[in-house]
């Protein structure tokens, strides 16, 4: 069986892409090394993938259907994981342009290449962000998310919907997937528990958006690679929503002390202003994938911000 993934040299996707060349699928991978973060942050994860001779890598822009013409072209692929996007919920109100263009647009060029090439199931990484700021919770798949107050989330709730119409008027098979506040080894350097932990490292204060009060639903890699792989396999599959969170939200105060511990080191903590586009809180109601495919996630804050932590500072030291 063969998988493209789309971002898949990044954090999640090059988990994803371990994992699925372990249990002896083929993997294409498209990435685009866009500058957001280090390239060579993503040309290490490749290395990594490239010790598996079932892997392939394509260099090449979403925007850009001549690519996907290209491996469909080239390869028998029976499913595709979109996670490449342009990610950041306070760079997209910097670019909600070039957001639209890279999230939107490239979704759709996805859909259309995939609809000529007949590829039958698609697997959309959607955000938790398109809940909004709203009050209710836990999260589930059935709440209005119809305010979205960051383009980002915008264009995630935008893709949902594309999928859905080619779900309808073609056939696709959709899961879109709700992710929330993936964190992990490799985790990118921009998220809030990777670039704590270097500030922390050069004996700098972290910024702390708010008063520590939000609520985040931290998920760890693994609990997220297993949850899509359930989602990959399961039959059948017509047009779903799922969120693949943790289920168990804490504060950003709590989810600092966690990583002190895991650190050994006391954060200097240096108080801002909230941010627009970030949300109060995020708590996903995981009782759908649960009671559809069995998804319990299974690592707890403080063992994954450990492990986070054993990677970090073997990563820093070169070992």
């Amino acid at each position: 069986m063969t998988i493209l993934v789309t971002g898949g040299a990044g954090f999640i996707g090059s988990h994803l892409c371990e994992s699925l060349l372990r249990d002896s699928y083929h993997v294409v991978v498209l990435d685009n090394f866009d500058p957001f973060y280090d390239p060579a942050i993503k040309q290490e994860n490749l290395r990594l993938l490239s010790e598996y001779p079932a892997f392939r890598f394509i260099e090449g822009d979403i925007r850009d259907q001549q690519v996907f013409h290209q491996i469909f072209t080239n390869h028998s692929v029976d499913a595709v994981i979109h996670l490449a996007a342009k990610a950041g919920v306070r760079p997209s109100i910097q670019e909600p342009a070039l957001y639209f263009d890279v999230n939107v647009n490239g979704t759709l060029q996805l859909l259309e290449a995939m609809r000529k090439a007949g590829v039958p199931r698609l697997l959309f990484a959607s955000s938790s962000s398109v809940y909004g700021n709203q009050e209710k919770t836990p999260f589930s798949e059935t709440d209005d998310v119809s305010h979205p107050i960051s383009p980002y989330a915008s264009t995630k709730r935008t893709g949902e919907l594309m999928c859905y119409t080619y779900h309808h008027l073609y056939g696709l098979e959709v899961a879109c997937l709700r992710l929330f506040t993936v964190y992990g080894p490799r985790q990118r350097p921009d998220l809030a528990i990777h670039k704590f932990a270097h500030l922390a490292l050069a004996g700098k204060p972290i910024p702390l958006y708010g008063d520590g009060s939000t609520r985040r639903d931290y998920s760890y890699v693994t609990d997220t690679v297993n949850g899509i792989r359930q989602v990959l396999d399961l039959q059948p599959l017509q047009y779903e929503i799922f969120n693949l969170g943790g289920g168990t939200p804490v504060t950003l105060i709590e989810m600092v002390r966690a990583l002190e511990k895991a650190l050994g080191h006391q954060l200097e903590i240096d108080f801002q202003d909230k941010q627009p586009g970030d949300v109060d809180q995020t708590f996903a109601d995981v009782a759908k994938a649960r009671s559809v495919f069995g998804y319990q996630p299974a690592v707890s804050l403080e063992e994954g911000v450990q492990s986070f932590s054993d990677w970090f500072f073997s990563s820093a030291t070169g070992r």
